[in-house]
């Protein structure tokens, strides 16, 4: 096991707090646009007393009908790039972006498992973006090791405070 893996959301508080500093400093706003984690980065950072001055909005789009009619995501790039993918990460942030009143945006989609996995993305894909007002979007391609469903989704949490955390120092 990763000792440096999160086992609950409270082992990520001093990553959340460094986050909504720095955006916080830079006076700048995150929305985030969830599949996998169902909204837990969200809950993370306005866990923190103050997170109101820097956290916007999150959206949490587990179907691909709420991808689509949430964030703008092409029904046609879902069937096509698939759901837990590249394409549909940038999509998803790059919408979460423009349907925000956010400077930064960061969106996950992953497979957290049990089910659901394939040869080809296996249980602990996850797809990660983070979009920015003019800078281009950032993308980091995850494989968690399958330890179960709840570490899986913290070690998402854990990535995509500290992709927010890069995009924006």
């Amino acid at each position: 096991m990763n000792d440096k893996a999160p086992r609950s959301l409270d082992d990520l508080t001093a990553l959340t707090v460094t986050v909504l500093n720095a955006l916080k400093a830079k006076g700048k706003m995150v929305a985030t646009a969830e599949s996998c984690t169902g909204g837990l980065i969200c809950g993370a950072l306005t866990e923190i007393s103050g997170s109101a001055s820097a956290v916007d909005r999150g959206f949490v789009t587990y179907s691909n009908e709420a991808k689509t009619e949430l964030l703008g995501v092409p029904a046609e790039l879902i069937r096509k790039a698939g759901a837990v993918s590249k394409e549909v990460a940038v999509a998803m942030a790059e919408g979460a972006l423009t349907r925000s009143k956010a400077d930064v945006a960061v969106s996950v989609t992953g497979i957290a498992g049990p089910d659901g996995g394939t040869e080809e993305k296996p249980v602990g894909t996850v797809h990660i973006a983070v979009a920015c007002k003019s800078k281009p979007t950032e993308h980091v391609h995850c494989w968690f090791a399958n330890r179960g469903r709840q570490a899986i989704r913290l070690e998402t949490v854990q990535t995509a405070l500290t992709s927010i955390l890069n995009a924006i120092s």
